[in-house]
């Protein structure tokens, strides 16, 4: 179904194609099949095709566009908690010298500013309840400490977030643990589709509740 609608998104425009390989029954668990990502890759030959799954690392995006032959990736869950990881992807996608990673001030001083972006966007009340999710994501490998990371977890203004991680060891280097697969995890499920959503491929009306909003990201 995926090489269909990567046809048919471009013959309705697309200018880019991007597969995230997994089924919706897989969810989060196990690997992402990168070989779909060349099926579509091979299928679609009049834009650029992204490949999507299990990019944690510069060298997993390396690794992806070379087996595959896709033209870019997308990053989903590797970037939580973890913003500078395009900065790191850029380097080593041209060539250059990684950058250093971030110690736990500059991290602090990065999640200051997340906090103040998410207040902005959603107002100060539910952009630090959606905060409290990322702190955890940004810490991941930091001895921060059970009460700081207890304390976090319930912030709720940005004051109270600022006043947090300026407690925290600003000098502590980059953990490695703080590298590699991060956000959700899970296990397969059963997928239930609409009534009659396979009978016809080519039926242009669409079946009753397919309309229903859901986000498996």
């Amino acid at each position: 179904t995926h090489l269909d609608a990567g046809r048919i998104a471009v013959g309705e425009g697309a200018k880019a194609v991007a597969l995230h390989a997994r089924t919706a029954s897989q969810r989060y668990s196990g690997e992402a099949d990168w070989s779909e990502i060349a099926r579509l890759k091979d299928h679609v030959t009049d834009v650029p095709v992204l490949g999507n799954g299990d990019i944690f690392e510069p060298r997993d995006a390396v690794a992806m566009m070379a087996q595959t032959g896709c033209d870019g990736v997308v990053v989903g869950r590797g970037c939580l908690g973890r913003p500078w990881l395009f900065a790191e992807l850029a380097a080593e996608l041209n060539g250059l010298p990684a950058p250093a990673a971030p110690n736990l001030g500059e991290v602090a001083q990065i999640i200051v500013r997340h906090g103040e972006l998410l207040a902005d966007h959603h107002g100060e009340d539910k952009g630090m309840r959606e905060m409290r999710k990322h702190v955890a994501w940004y810490l991941r490998g930091f001895p921060a400490g059970s009460e700081i990371r207890s304390r976090m977890s319930l912030v709720s203004t940005l004051d109270e977030l600022r006043e947090l991680v300026g407690s925290l060891p600003a000098d502590t280097p980059f953990p490695d643990d703080g590298h590699g697969p991060r956000g959700r995890q899970g296990s397969p499920a059963k997928v239930a589709l609409p009534d009659g959503w396979l009978d016809d491929p080519d039926e242009d009306v669409v079946p009753a509740g397919a309309e229903v909003m859901h986000s498996g990201g």
